[in-house]
């Protein structure tokens, strides 16, 4: 097995955690509906364009509140469409360890509101050598595009970078173009898989 030269990282449910639960509670207390009929009535709604960056901010908020017959300004629904991320305190310091140590690349499925609130909180990604945010690139995953910007990012062969998600088929893809995959679970068992591989 080659040296492990680059360290690629998910953001949701790896950086920050998301309370999907919470967040359609919150757009449900705003619209007069069940969190559940605003689950059903967000899935699949604009989520690809959005973190495609096809749907921009104002797009996001129009798209929104049409699918749950409400108006919400944007001083009002951005820090609404936001308001389920906490930051995975546990994860960040391992995080910051590798900073210089390896290359470190993010690679996620996000969107413009989501990158413009999460930036500011997590002061280590100024730290990052490669930041791949699929809404400014227009590439989502699982598509082998954006974990080949990744790498370029990086400057890594695929062989010489490991990606950590949350999701069984986001690890499946990168394993696809040659990038080590490992599904992240909790801050501990990424301590475990770092130090197996020599980190």
């Amino acid at each position: 097995m080659a040296k492990v030269k680059a360290v690629l990282l998910d953001l949701g449910n790896v950086l920050v955690f998301h309370d999907n639960a919470l967040l359609f509670s919150r757009l449900g207390a705003h619209a007069g509906l069940e969190a559940a009929e605003v689950a059903r009535r967000l899935t699949g709604a604009g989520w690809t364009d959005a973190n495609r960056g096809i749907l921009g901010a104002e797009g996001i908020r129009q798209d929104v509140c049409r699918a749950l017959d409400v108006d919400l300004p944007m001083e009002t629904f951005a820090p609404l469409w936001s308001s389920h991320f906490t930051l995975h305190d546990a994860v960040l310091p391992r995080v910051e360890s590798l900073a210089g140590r390896v290359r470190l690349g993010l690679v996620s499925n996000t969107n413009a509101l989501h990158v413009a609130y999460l930036r500011p909180l997590l002061p280590v990604l100024q730290r990052f050598d490669s930041v791949v945010m699929s809404c400014e690139v227009g590439h989502v995953k699982p598509e082998p595009a954006i974990f080949r910007l990744a790498l370029t990012g990086v400057g890594c062969a695929p062989e010489e970078a490991v990606f950590f998600d949350d999701l069984p088929e986001f690890v499946q893809a990168a394993e696809a173009v040659g990038i080590l995959g490992r599904l992240f679970t909790t801050a501990d068992a990424f301590d475990a898989q770092l130090k197996a591989l020599g980190l």
